[in-house]
């Protein structure tokens, strides 16, 4: 398999080769990313898993996060160049 100890430098490095810095730095993504985070968050602190009607708050993480991701994925390059 070869020497692998210096591969995950190398790949990490190359995840910022993928990203839309343009985009991460305009005002609507970092607002909405803002939003998206503070959401999980406040679901974290306002949760009470002991009970058993909690799935509202499972529902709350799950829409939360799926807007976190969405964020995330909108702030790759299509073409997987820096512009």
């Amino acid at each position: 398999m070869g020497h692998v100890l210096g591969r995950p430098i190398v790949l990490w490095c190359g995840v910022f080769d993928v990203l839309n810095v343009e985009k991460m730095l305009s005002l609507e993504w970092i607002g909405q990313t803002l939003a998206s985070a503070c959401w999980i968050v406040s679901v974290f602190v306002y949760a009470d898993w002991s009970l058993p009607e909690s799935g509202g708050d499972w529902l709350q993480l799950t829409a939360a996060s799926s807007w976190m991701v969405a964020n995330i994925a909108s702030a790759l390059s299509s073409d997987g160049t820096k512009e």
